[in-house]
């Protein structure tokens, strides 16, 4: 009995390992993950395994802000099942990234941006001995071309984040409750018209939207929307962007 009473709060309990076969992924790429369970000093009921896709998103409150984690999808790995003193048993499960993931592998130093796997053991009556695993998002094509056009006309990434919300515009609106923006500023110390130009992507099939904020010396700010295939190369991002930026 006082065993029970410890794995109940965690101590000599059940444990559950997430196993990516690949942690480096992009958007809306399909993983396979190994969820390893393990059995601790007693026998416990499983009430279920789900798995949950996360990042971190900033939430403005007037003048202040703060962080929470937000689930931009969620599995149900297994129903409810008995798990034996000592057992282990492995998982397999394939799943797929939700297209508007955040990047997080900018070159950039501020970069507030968070991915992980988060895996939820839910036992009766017992603390969820819950596993995370971070992911390394990488940027599609589109989006170093994106970074590479910004550079050459003048402008360099200070900052990433993601902000709670939606993006909704005439022409297309996001759907995950969260966009990231990326921060650009003037690269050199001279006047330019433009101060900052913030930028989002909202991937659609094999087309990206993008969206930018346009913080204006003179005009205040302003907003701008382009779509562009996502095969496009660097001359044609370059002349996207070039007429707005210059």
């Amino acid at each position: 009995m006082f065993k029970k009473l410890l794995a109940a709060i965690g101590v000599g309990g059940a444990s559950v390992d997430t196993r990516l076969l690949n942690a480096s992924l992009q958007p809306g790429q399909t993983f396979e993950a190994r969820i390893v369970l393990k059995g601790g000093e007693v026998s416990q009921s499983i009430a279920g395994l789900e798995l949950a896709l996360m990042t971190r998103v900033k939430v403005s409150d007037g003048d202040s802000s703060h962080f929470i984690n937000h689930c931009l999808a969620s599995w149900r790995i297994s129903e409810g099942f008995e798990l034996q003193a000592g057992e282990e048993r492995e998982l397999p499960f394939i799943g797929q990234l939700h297209p508007e993931t955040p990047f997080t592998e900018l070159p950039v130093r501020n970069n507030q941006c968070r991915v992980w796997l988060q895996t939820g053991l839910a036992i009766d009556y017992a603390i969820d001995p819950g596993d995370q695993d971070l992911l390394q998002i990488q940027p599609t094509q589109l989006l170093l071309h994106l970074l590479q056009a910004m550079e050459e006309l003048g402008f360099v990434l200070k900052k990433a984040d993601v902000e709670q919300g939606y993006i909704n515009t005439s022409g297309f609106r996001s759907g995950s409750g969260c966009y990231q923006e990326l921060e650009f500023v003037p690269a050199g110390l001279g006047i330019r018209l433009l101060r900052e130009v913030e930028l989002t992507l909202v991937p659609a099939g094999k087309q990206t939207h993008i969206l930018l904020e346009l913080d204006r010396a003179f005009r205040g700010d302003g907003y701008l929307s382009l779509t562009l295939d996502n095969q496009a190369d660097y001359p044609q991002v370059l002349a996207a962007l070039q007429p707005h930026l210059v």
